[in-house]
């Protein structure tokens, strides 16, 4: 769909025929397509517009014209439900909508206008009125509500509670996350290799303070097999594994 540009007093074909219609008070649903016609050629001739996409608009909007023209001499043509078809219908069509929209655009315009003209109080209450504050009458708030009461609501929220803990998972304790270092641990391997040569890789997880760091040094030492810098033995199945270092 084309953008409507502003034409001197038309934004584009279609208004310029909505003009020519009221113009010489024709009726929209039985335009005399041949005058409307001429009268629409004669006002694209003499338009000064360098602008060729909007130009273009009202040239299609013309051929369309002559097209309806034509066919309007030619033998009537007759839909399935045999009844003749109007050239001008899909005009008339896009007219009237055209129309619709022009009449709603103007009504939005001129609510805005008056929207403009209305002006609004800010709310205004006097103090004693702005501090007012409706009386609490307690003895009605609390009715029939005693101590033992509240007691006895207290209990039964405070079971509710303890219903919902899990009796087995409440036993675990917090859970502290390991912070181990890479690449301290790394460093520190390596060290012990190159002091040691060869070691019980048994002897060296015991050493490790905590489970997180058993599975780190253990990784290290697949990764330094990995690289060539150790070699690993182990005479039979079960028995300890021994670590030889190439560093």
């Amino acid at each position: 769909m084309a953008i409507p540009v502003k034409l001197e007093v038309f934004e584009g074909p279609l208004d310029l025929l909505l003009h020519l219609i009221d113009k010489n008070k024709i009726d929209i649903y039985d335009i005399p397509i041949v005058v409307i016609t001429e009268q629409y050629l004669d006002y694209i001739k003499h338009m000064e517009q360098s602008d060729m996409n909007v130009m273009s608009e009202f040239l299609v909007m013309a051929a369309t014209l002559i097209d309806i023209k034509c066919r309007m001499l030619l033998p009537k043509e007759v839909d399935e439900e045999g009844e003749e078809e109007d050239p001008r219908a899909e005009l008339v069509q896009k007219l009237l909508e055209y129309k619709m929209c022009k009449f709603m655009s103007a009504e939005l315009k001129d609510r805005q206008v008056d929207a403009a003209r209305n002006l609004y109080r800010e709310q205004y209450l006097p103090p004693e009125v702005a501090a007012y504050r409706a009386p609490v009458n307690y003895e009605e708030l609390i009715g029939d509500m005693t101590l033992s009461r509240l007691h006895e609501i207290f209990k039964s929220i405070m079971r509710r509670q303890e219903e919902k803990i899990d009796p087995i998972r409440s036993q675990y304790g917090n859970i502290e996350k390991d912070e181990v270092d890479m690449d301290v641990k790394t460093l520190y391997v390596e060290a012990y290799a190159r002091e040691h040569k060869q070691f019980s890789f048994r002897k060296l997880l015991e050493k490790q303070a905590s489970k997180m760091e058993v599975i780190v040094t253990f990784l290290i030492i697949l990764e330094l097999m990995k690289t060539s810098k150790i070699t690993i033995s182990q005479e039979n199945i079960f028995e300890d594994i021994i670590i030889t270092s190439l560093m």
